[in-house]
């Protein structure tokens, strides 16, 4: 069973070879240090709420944006309640957000809701007042000074930008700390190091801004596919733009912490990333060919690593199967297998370790769950194994929506941790 080997070596070897690149982005923030901001422009923001049954987390959204040390006269906020059952709607229009109902059973998913609130509000505001606008999820949180950051990097000259996603609920086990340490890490360990080399960073689901240039230019918010953010960042980079990042700009959000409902979303994204890839890879090649770093990039994020998931998968499954049947070298293809899987959780423990380490202030949970969670990051990634087997060959695969339940304020968040802590 030495070909099991040699493919499992290979396969190492080429994935080494792909994210390479990302290990130095660890230099980067050493040695190139963040420009001086322009002075900061007075920016009219509407700010974007997608909505689906919402109604025990919107209220703190709506408030932390209410208490935004922005000038509040430059902030409106538009909520869609989005084929919503409950109470969403009346609360989010309590809070002082500009609400609109919409049902629609056919087209399903944030894509769809926001591109139909956009409509609304140009029809609501026919001068077009707006200057940029930023997208939240229902669940989120804001620091106070979040808009007042997210301007100052806009205000350098980005038509495009995204911000430090952190986490409510990091210490409620080993799924919701997972997607915490990864979500901070692609903050602080991709999207940094990507800005200060001047390359183009990559929107993350949620808490980013877009211009009203670049909206005209798409014509619409017209991003319908699963992984809608990913889309997005897609078509601005093969278009040209460079999305900014600031890392002053730091929002919470809730994380599942269900493994079913993990493996189902993860499962929407790696299909969603296939169709990125189907509609948007001959612009990637053609931009890596033409010399952008940004295409390859974003071209790494998208393929690379799901293939030669796959492909380890049905090797050593095939190996090990065949191994079997013929009696043959089954124990020789089990521990290169098993080889293949502790390289993998070494590295990714590598990877959690050093976001822990330095995003360690700004994590609140307790310090033993810190460490102990660092040490379950790698299982959690290795759970995207069958995600990402599953998202590649299912047809059946739709946006479904996230139930959210915890209601917490900023003061909420950082007292439950220091409770937790003393």
């Amino acid at each position: 069973m030495d070909t099991i080997k040699l493919i499992n070596y290979v396969l190492a070897v080429f994935f080494f070879f792909c994210y390479a690149y990302q290990a130095v982005y660890i230099l980067i923030p050493f040695i190139i240090k963040d420009k001086p901001h322009r002075p900061a422009k007075r920016t009219r923001f509407a700010v974007l709420i997608s909505a689906r049954n919402e109604q025990k987390v919107i209220g703190n959204l709506i408030e932390s944006i209410n208490r935004q040390t922005y000038d509040k006269n430059l902030i409106t906020t538009f909520v869609c309640a989005d084929n919503c059952t409950d109470e969403t709607a009346r609360i989010a229009a309590e809070h002082g957000a500009h609400v609109f109902e919409r049902f629609n059973a056919e087209q399903v998913g944030k894509g769809y809701a926001l591109n139909w609130l956009l409509q609304r509000i140009d029809a609501a505001y026919p001068d077009k007042p707006f200057d940029a606008y930023i997208v939240f999820d229902a669940d989120n949180v804001l620091e106070p000074d979040y808009i007042e950051q997210i301007n100052r990097t806009y205000s350098d000259g980005y038509e495009v930008v995204t911000s430090y996603r952190n986490s409510k609920n990091f210490g409620d086990n080993w799924i919701s700390s997972g997607y915490a340490l990864w979500f901070m890490r692609e903050s602080s360990w991709l999207n940094r190091p990507r800005m200060r080399l001047g390359t183009s960073c990559a929107i993350s689901g949620t808490g980013f801004l877009f211009s009203r240039k670049v909206l005209d230019e798409c014509g619409g918010w017209n991003f319908f596919l699963l992984t809608e953010d990913i889309e997005f960042t897609i078509c601005s980079i093969t278009a040209g733009r460079r999305i900014g990042y600031c890392a002053d700009a730091v929002l919470y959000d809730e994380q599942p912490t269900k493994l079913r409902q993990s493996l189902r979303q993860r499962k929407r994204w790696t299909k969603g990333y296939v169709q990125v890839f189907m509609k948007y890879g001959g612009a990637m090649l053609r931009g890596i060919f033409r010399g952008s770093f940004a295409c390859y990039d974003m071209f790494m994020n998208v393929l690379p690593a799901a293939v030669v998931t796959v492909l380890a998968v049905f090797a050593n499954i095939g190996g090990f199967t065949y191994a079997i049947l013929t009696h043959q070298g089954a124990a020789v293809v089990l521990a290169s297998a098993l080889g293949l899987l502790n390289s993998m959780y070494l590295a990714v423990f590598s990877i959690g370790a050093l976001t822990t380490l330095t995003e360690w202030k700004r994590i609140y949970a307790p310090a033993w769950k810190k460490i102990v969670f660092t040490f379950t990051f790698p299982l959690y990634m290795l759970t995207y194994i069958p995600c990402t087997v599953a998202g590649l060959f299912s047809r059946d695969v739709s946006w479904k929506p996230i139930e959210h339940t915890r209601a917490a304020s900023l003061a909420d968040i950082r007292e439950a941790a220091a409770k937790r802590t003393a």
